[in-house]
């Protein structure tokens, strides 16, 4: 293997400067420049980096300042919101000192499905060493000249209605007055002032409205109300007037037949909070109408619809200011109309794209109109708390669910947690008849009984002629707490949270809107238990509830209730069995002939199946006390509460004959 000689270090070195010497004696020509760094290619990506950011102040353009080009820009774009595109480089194509670079737009708009996608072009040149941009409108949109500018406005759908039984409408566009400033109407040392009067004359938070008109862009509508237009207390369109930039603004809203009507179960539609925006993974924007509570809430995903979108050229503006962006949280003013609108444009706009809303789905409730006013009506009167739910036994469609008005516009006639005292002794009844007994079978009901210590006695005015050996029948007719509790040691907690469960009380379901069904504690035992046997201690109940099982008994089968169309749960529990409800129902009848539900006795139609409650709660001495009374009669189950009163026949007893007599 022979090797190759490398040449001595003096004999590199010598070569290099005569090469040197060499190169210095062709002409007098200067060293070759290192090739430049930058490229058609950085200038281009510089460009769509910028137009994605909607920020051209750090591109580079030739003959023109970075700052003149974006503020031209601004304006361009300004009508289109917040709503930015993605812009990338499709294509480059360079020839010595000029290149044109081909940009892709994809714009998407929120809650849109559609999107906008097109191509411009954009001419690069070599300027000072370097690649920039030569600018022109046309570089954001093809039909941009510089004397327009784009602008969208986004495209509200038609919101769903809810209808209720045999498809009545229930809530559905009505007629409303919204009451706001129009701030492009104001300067800005009128803001404040007239915030504050006006949201003293409509009854707002003049410290929080003053702060939302701050706060919105200067050109907005900022709504402090929204009245129905024939509310007695929307104060005169000319009394609004005499606000600066106050304006009564008619328009048109989702809303049951009346301002009570349901409105804890059915919920509220108004415009997006902000949580609801940061929620929706951008399918809402600030503007937007959605479901704020209730069933409108929970369904605003089939209510709401599809938003649709328009984006048009449009004459320039004198100053960069926006139009109706869709997103926008200030000027968003869509297919709603707006209290202002932009200066007029001397010609047409143009349209460049649309997206067409999609109407948003019905949604069908089981609810009767007739029966739900009729409920609240009945408990107009009840300054406590109060409640009235009415069932369909056959089927378990839920036909109103009220809640009175010293509810504090709480659902308690779906999720309220009571002891429902002497009511629960229909589930006592039941795991009674499953230990063994039947309605003849004789119990003891003296004055008072003792169980570890804890005494517990009848309820003050009992019949002296029902103490001593009283049968079962008589014991839930007279409603013995006792005889109930002499029993104790024949049902376990489990026997009775088993009870309870085939009436449809302590099971959780989900039934497609916000439901309570009670807790019976499976394990106790001792004045617990005791308790419990009488629908006290730890036994817990909403109204709802408690009309599942009136309607389970009158059913002869366990009733689930189901409000919202395809939401129909299945019981889980032990099955409820004919005979069982044969037995509880004739129980139940003595209630109305013989017992302490005898103002039913005298309604037409349909024998009455009845218990009423009293439950004791709180500390005061004497207790404060919870009054109820279920009912069943023909095919509709009524349970009525209030939270505060003197007996379950004495002040849920009227109201619920009053309900079944005007819903005969």
């Amino acid at each position: 293997m022979s090797s190759r000689p490398y040449p001595s270090p003096v004999v590199v070195v010598l070569a290099l400067v005569a090469a040197t010497f060499l190169a210095g004696c062709t002409g007098g020509s200067k060293p070759a420049p290192t090739p430049s760094l930058d490229s058609p290619e950085r200038a281009a990506a510089e460009l769509a980096d910028g137009l994605s950011r909607a920020d051209l102040g750090a591109v580079e353009f030739a003959s023109a300042s970075s700052s003149d080009v974006n503020t031209e820009f601004k304006a361009i774009v300004a009508g289109m919101g917040p709503v930015h595109p993605a812009v990338g480089v499709a294509s480059l194509n360079a020839q010595n000192a000029s290149a044109t670079a081909t940009l892709r737009y994809t714009w998407q708009f929120p809650g849109v499905p559609m999107t906008w996608v097109y191509d411009t072009t954009a001419d690069l040149a070599r300027e000072g060493g370097r690649w920039k941009t030569r600018w022109t409108p046309a570089i954001v949109q093809p039909g941009l000249d510089g004397s327009n500018r784009l602008r969208q406005h986004r495209l509200y759908p038609e919101r769903g209605e809810i209808l209720g039984e045999d498809g009545d409408v229930i809530v559905t566009n009505r007629s409303v007055v919204r009451i706001g400033l129009d701030k492009s109407a104001l300067k800005a040392e009128q803001l404040a002032t007239s915030a504050r009067r006006l949201a003293t004359l409509v009854g707002v938070d003049p410290k929080k409205y003053a702060a939302a008109v701050e706060a919105a862009g200067p050109e907005a509508f900022v709504e402090a109300i929204v009245f129905r237009a024939t509310d007695s207390r929307r104060p005169a369109n000319r009394v609004v007037a005499q606000i600066p930039g106050a304006l009564p603004v008619e328009d048109e809203q989702m809303l049951a037949p009346t301002a009570t009507f349901a409105r804890p179960v059915l919920g509220t539609v108004g415009q997006a909070t902000k949580e609801i925006v940061d929620d929706s993974s951008g399918a809402v924007v600030a503007g937007d109408q959605v479901g704020l509570s209730g069933l409108q809430r929970r369904y605003d995903g089939r209510l709401r619809g599809t938003p649709g979108v328009v984006v048009e050229l449009a004459a320039a503006k004198t100053a960069a200011a926006s139009a109706e962006p869709s997103g926008s949280s200030s000027d968003a003013a869509g297919e709603r109309g707006s209290a202002s609108s932009a200066s007029p444009s001397p010609r047409p706009a143009q349209t460049l794209f649309e997206a067409r809303a999609v109407a948003g789905r019905d949604l069908t409730i089981t609810m009767n109109i007739g029966l739900q006013k009729l409920a609240e009506q009945v408990l107009a009167g009840t300054k406590p708390a109060s409640a009235l739910v009415a069932i369909r036994p056959s089927t378990g469609a839920v036909l109103a669910v009220a809640s009175g008005p010293g509810s504090a516009g709480q659902s308690i006639s779906t999720v309220g947690q009571y002891a429902p005292g002497s009511t629960f002794k229909v589930a006592t009844s039941l795991a009674l008849l499953r230990a063994g007994l039947n309605p003849g079978s004789k119990l003891s009901c003296p004055a008072r009984i003792e169980v570890d210590g804890r005494s517990f006695k009848n309820y003050d005015d009992y019949p002296s002629d029902s103490l001593g050996q009283i049968d079962l029948r008589t014991a839930l007719a007279q409603s013995c707490n006792t005889a109930f509790i002499s029993q104790a040691g024949k049902v376990s907690d489990t026997d009775l949270a088993s009870a309870a469960g085939s009436l449809g009380l302590g099971v959780d379901y989900d039934v497609g809107f916000p439901a309570y069904f009670g807790s019976v504690p499976a394990e106790d035992g001792g004045t617990g238990h005791a308790a419990s046997m009488i629908g006290q201690g730890k036994v817990q109940a909403s109204p709802l509830a408690m009309a599942c099982v009136a309607g389970s008994v009158e059913a002869g089968k366990t009733v689930v209730p189901h409000l919202v169309e395809g939401v129909t749960p299945k019981s889980a529990a032990e099955p409820l069995t004919a005979n069982e409800a044969g037995q509880l129902r004739s129980m139940m009848r003595s209630v109305v002939t013989d017992g302490s539900g005898h103002l039913l006795e005298s309604l037409d139609g349909p024998a009455a199946i009845a218990k009423t409650g009293t439950a004791e709660y709180g500390t005061k001495q004497p207790p404060q006390t919870h009054a109820w009374m279920i009912a069943a009669r023909g095919d509709l189950a009524v349970a009525v509460f209030v939270a505060d009163g003197a007996s379950g026949s004495h002040t849920a007893g009227p109201l619920l004959q009053r309900f079944l007599t005007s819903a005969s």
